[in-house]
């Protein structure tokens, strides 16, 4: 097993290392001067780049000082983003630079060949060049560049535009807070008199070394604004212990919903320390479903723990909360993950409500995640079991998002008999 990983973390620094390399070619080494100041500062920003993203990801994972990962998370992780999205515009860049060159090629052609031909201008007697002095301290003419430098100087300039552009508009998507999502499920064993009922769906904030309490305040007035029936928090709530991130999430306890607000864990609360986050959300006024179901008078509402939690002692037991149940009643299971989805339908549930997936927060990670999950988000059917899943308030690593905005979703319960 040891040397799988061993393997795998290799060939992972390998193409993590030739990407650089190739971007590093055509933006620093095809564009400058051997032995000048620019080829230093773009070797320079190409080693720090890399450099930064695994000391970020050392410091959050090895729990370093809490100001040190905040320091090293926002130049790393944003570094990533923007290296994914420049080789990207390189790799565009690689089609566009013939078409470019052929461009170049003809308007030389076009020159008008007469300007050589033109009349020689009337010659005014100069002295040799023997016979002038040398000019003290005007240094020699530069080169005109040639068209190859000054193609791959257009192409490098684009690449490096269209890619900040990007990642900044994404962040700016990110910073400025979820936005709200409405959907509504039909729910077949669910009362006339619960017709209606809202339920606010919010996963994967992942407060920590990047997104801190300002962001924590923003979807929780997103959330209460919205004046939910409930409040459904499934998992991912923080990336950092709650000794660091206690003033961080200490906005949560205005949340309000009239049936109260309940949380599950998700994978990063086992990276995080799952006991310590739960007993600390419950100081906050949020209640912990652990393997347990409550019933909220319309439908029986459970909570399964993450999936994580089974290399941890502390996996989901669908049998402990959803075994005895009266099953002519509708239900809700909050579980972190889509893949839970399976034992959801074996177990009867109406509707499970997910996160996990961010939507790929970063395209083309779209594509990866909808490949590991059953669902990439928004509502899918099982059988009889429905599944929610939502993209996520926040976003983990680079705190930006690219074709994955960022959601509080409010599902709203419909019962058929209304």
């Amino acid at each position: 097993m040891v040397v799988v990983f061993v393997l795998i973390a290799a060939v992972v620094l390998a193409a993590f290392a030739g990407l650089h390399y190739y971007a590093w070619r055509r933006l620093v080494r095809d564009t400058t001067v051997k032995g000048r100041w620019p080829r230093r500062l773009g070797t320079a920003v190409f080693v720090a780049g890399p450099v930064l993203v695994f000391a970020a990801l050392g410091a959050e994972r090895g729990g370093a000082p809490f100001p040190l990962q905040q320091v090293l998370a926002w130049p790393g992780f944003l570094w990533l983003a923007f290296a994914l999205y420049l080789l990207l515009a390189l790799l565009v860049g690689e089609v566009v630079r013939p078409l470019l060159r052929r461009l170049f090629d003809r308007k030389a052609r076009k020159a008008p060949a007469a300007v050589a031909a033109e009349e020689a201008p009337v010659r005014v007697p100069v002295p040799e060049l023997a016979e002038l002095e040398p000019v003290r301290g005007l240094a020699p003419a530069a080169p005109a560049p040639t068209r190859r430098l000054v193609l791959a100087r257009t192409v490098g300039a684009a690449a490096t535009v269209a890619a900040a552009g990007v990642v900044g508009a994404g962040a700016y998507g990110v910073l400025n807070g979820p936005t709200v999502k409405r959907v509504t499920v039909p729910l077949a064993k669910l009362p006339r008199a619960a017709h209606g009922f809202r339920i606010a769906v919010v996963s994967d904030v992942h407060l920590g070394p990047v997104l801190g309490r300002g962001f924590a305040e923003r979807v929780v007035d997103t959330i209460n604004s919205t004046q939910p029936d409930l409040i459904a928090v499934v998992g991912d709530l923080v990336d950092g212990s709650v000794e660091d991130l206690a003033p961080a999430v200490a906005p949560l306890a205005r949340l309000s919903a009239r049936h109260g607000t309940y949380f599950v864990t998700g994978n990063h609360e086992y990276f995080s320390g799952a006991e310590p986050w739960v007993e600390h959300v419950r100081e906050l006024g949020l209640r912990p479903l652990e393997n347990a179901r409550v019933d909220v008078g319309a439908f029986d509402l459970a909570g399964v723990n993450d999936v994580a939690g089974e290399n941890y002692g502390d996996g989901p037991d669908y049998a402990k909360a959803l075994g005895d149940r009266d099953t002519s009643r509708a239900s809700v299971l909050m579980a972190h993950q889509p893949v839970m989805i399976h034992e959801a339908v074996k177990h009867g549930v109406d509707l499970q409500l997910s996160g996990h997936t961010h939507g790929g927060q970063l395209w083309p990670g779209n594509f990866v995640a909808a490949a590991s999950n059953p669902t990439l988000a928004g509502l899918d059917r099982y059988g009889d079991t429905q599944l929610y899943v939502s993209r996520g308030a926040g976003a983990w690593g680079p705190p930006v998002r690219v074709g994955a905005p960022s959601d509080i979703t409010v599902v709203q319960l419909a019962s058929k008999q209304a």
